[in-house]
């Protein structure tokens, strides 16, 4: 009879409905995941038959699902310390790449490494980014897998040094003060210059500065000088110029003091390049770093730019997706930057599984770029984005569902027995 036909749709939109719910309470704990509802649509015979006054005659035929809905509003974003993990705070999805070679996308950030130091995602897809060159990510670049292992920092030479240090104004002529830093050649070979100041008349210090002599080839005795001058101070022990051997005077501020390593007619013994480096002489702030006060000569702080080759320690995922490494030897360099797409139409996503999606022609093209740009949201480090699914409402659903089976299975029942009086009526 068709009197069947319409609880039984009934029937089997609860059934959905119960799956449905089902399957938002299993991914509870899945990471990324996103909460989908359905929606459903009446469904009508079109017998063309009108009444008197021309107004359709109608019977209804049931019901049937128009669409699945999912829920792409943020879920909770979860710290886990692992380097590895990360979270979008914001719209977007991360870019990996499958087996095959085909982009995928994914809210679920649970990153781990494989064996070639790579990022992937647990069922082992490997998470996209802009590739990274001695540091400097290049963004148009074609997307590439982001290596976070197994990596060394080039040595980098020492261009600047800066010493923070006080000379006593209370001392006599020929007291002497030391300040010693090392500094890296081309091939990361460390040297150690040693500064010695010399007070050589009231508010004036002479400066030499070497290295040691074992460094360099050429070289005779324990030590060379590599640059050599005077420093002269104000009545209120501020250090106002500087004079080269054999150059005229200069007035601070300026260019600091210039360190050729090794000197003329000499190289190093390590076969590293020539070394120019600026002995900076003012801070940030624009006050000069050797001061001459009446207390004990000392030397408080030393800093120079360059390094020697280095090793992977450590690495973290900054807001804009830079995945900035830090490495043995104190270097600080990125490694590459997170790609992070986004979707005109997020409905339009196809979920293929393993917290991925893929686009259709509803969801339009990947537009991809750099997280915290073109709306697209920005990227919380050692962290993971939980399952946005509401139990209580789910619970809710599951009491909806269950009311609109039995109330579609006593319509069957009802009309069963409508058809067993029939029946007998007829025998």
């Amino acid at each position: 009879m068709g009197s069947f036909s319409s609880p039984l749709s009934g029937l089997t939109a609860a059934q959905e409905m119960l799956q449905s719910v089902s399957n938002n309470l299993a991914n509870i704990d899945t990471n990324g995941y996103k909460d989908q509802s359905l929606t459903f649509s009446d469904v009508f015979s079109q017998s063309g038959a009108t009444n008197g006054s021309g107004d359709p005659m109608q019977t209804g035929a049931g019901v049937s699902v128009s669409s699945t809905t999912t829920n792409f509003t943020e879920g909770t974003i979860n710290t886990t310390g692992t380097a590895s993990n990360m979270a979008i705070s914001g719209a977007g999805f991360f870019v990996t790449q499958n087996s095959i070679g085909l982009q995928d996308y994914t809210r679920a950030g649970d990153f781990t490494t494989n064996n070639a130091g790579q990022l992937t995602t647990p069922n082992g897809e490997l998470l996209l980014g802009y590739p990274a060159i001695n540091g400097v990510v290049n963004t148009s670049a074609s997307l590439t897998p982001l290596q976070v292992s197994s990596l060394t920092s080039p040595a980098v030479a020492s261009t600047n040094m800066a010493i923070t240090a006080n000379l006593d104004a209370q001392s006599t002529v020929g007291t002497t003060a030391a300040s010693s830093l090392p500094v890296f050649d081309s091939l990361g070979t460390p040297h150690t210059l040693s500064i010695t100041y010399t007070m050589t008349a009231a508010n004036t210090w002479s400066y030499d500065v070497t290295v040691p002599s074992a460094d360099l080839v050429g070289a005779t005795g324990t030590t060379t000088s590599v640059a050599s001058g005077t420093m002269n101070f104000d009545s209120s022990g501020k250090l106002i110029s500087t004079q080269a051997t054999g150059a005229p005077t200069t007035s601070l501020p300026s260019a600091g003091i210039a360190v050729a390593i090794p000197p003329a007619g000499m190289t190093f013994a390590d076969g590293g390049a020539q070394m120019a480096i600026n002995w900076e002489l003012m801070s940030p702030a624009g006050v000069p770093t050797i001061s001459q006060t009446a207390t004990a000569s000392a030397t408080s702080a030393t800093s120079t730019d360059g390094f020697a080759a280095g090793t992977l320690s450590s690495y973290a995922v900054q807001p804009d997706g830079t995945v900035l490494g830090t490495f043995s030897s104190g270097a600080s360099y990125s490694l590459g930057q997170v790609a992070v797409a986004s979707f005109s139409n997020n409905q339009g996503l196809i979920s293929i599984g393993n917290n991925n999606y893929q686009p259709t022609a509803a969801s339009g093209s990947p537009v991809i770029g750099l997280a915290g740009t073109g709306g697209r949201g920005k990227i919380v480090g050692g962290s993971v984005e939980g399952s946005n699914v509401d139990i209580a409402a789910e619970f809710a659903k599951l009491i909806q569902a269950q009311q609109a089976y039995s109330s579609n299975a006593k319509s069957i029942t009802t009309f069963n027995q409508v058809s067993q009086s029939t029946l007998a009526m007829l025998q």
